[in-house]
């Protein structure tokens, strides 16, 4: 592993779920924030960061006792750019940033250190970015230099703006492994999800 912080966005809205928090919502034998917590845990070298914003004390409350360094984004309404500057600014400083969205769970350790080799081996300095096909996936690793670059920009604070208007910064990561892409938005998501009594035991890339 290179020197690698991971940083979990956990701040959103949920809209598409309802009254419902669906990073507290059990998918197997987790719930579905704490499988990506986990999988980042086991695939960098730092305490994972985890970005809180609606809901924040029962976000943190759910996660206990995981030991994490919790970053609060106070403008968390504002949209998902913001969550990304707080966890740049909170996380611990390394070489690389591991920045991934609380939803994914499909994604495993060795899914997350796939992506690290492949931007450690191929980047020079850019950002990594997975693609299946051409769908932009997450989560995305952002090395110390483009950190810099991303907090001293207030425009470019959006990694997915950024990745769009500035190619030339961005390492596309090609990939047939759908983890990256798969995530939960509604209640239709999840029951998927469910369906398939997803756990550290399973691999649904098959059957996606």
């Amino acid at each position: 592993m290179s020197d690698t912080a991971a940083i979990v966005l956990a701040a959103g809205l949920s809209r598409r779920m309802g009254d419902l928090n669906k990073l507290l919502l059990h998918v197997g034998e987790d719930i579905l924030l704490a499988h990506v917590i986990s999988a980042c845990a086991a695939a960098t070298d730092h305490q994972v960061t985890v970005v809180t914003g609606h809901q924040a004390q029962a976000v943190i409350d759910a996660l206990a006792p995981a030991s994490v360094n919790v970053v609060h984004n106070r403008q968390f309404e504002e949209g998902q750019m913001t969550s990304v500057e707080s966890g740049l600014r909170g996380a611990p400083k390394a070489e690389t940033y591991l920045i991934a969205l609380g939803d994914q769970p499909l994604l495993t350790a060795g899914d997350l250190k796939e992506l690290l080799a492949a931007h450690q081996a191929q980047a020079d300095g850019r950002i990594t970015v997975p693609m299946v096909g051409a769908i932009r996936g997450n989560p995305i690793v952002v090395p110390a230099a483009q950190r810099a670059l991303i907090l001293a920009d207030p425009v470019n604070l959006g990694c997915r703006k950024l990745t769009r208007t500035s190619p030339e910064r961005v390492h596309q990561f090609r990939t047939a492994n759908r983890s990256f892409i798969a995530d939960i938005d509604t209640p239709e998501d999840l029951a998927v999800a469910r369906s398939y009594a997803i756990s550290k035991e399973y691999n649904l890339n098959a059957a996606l």
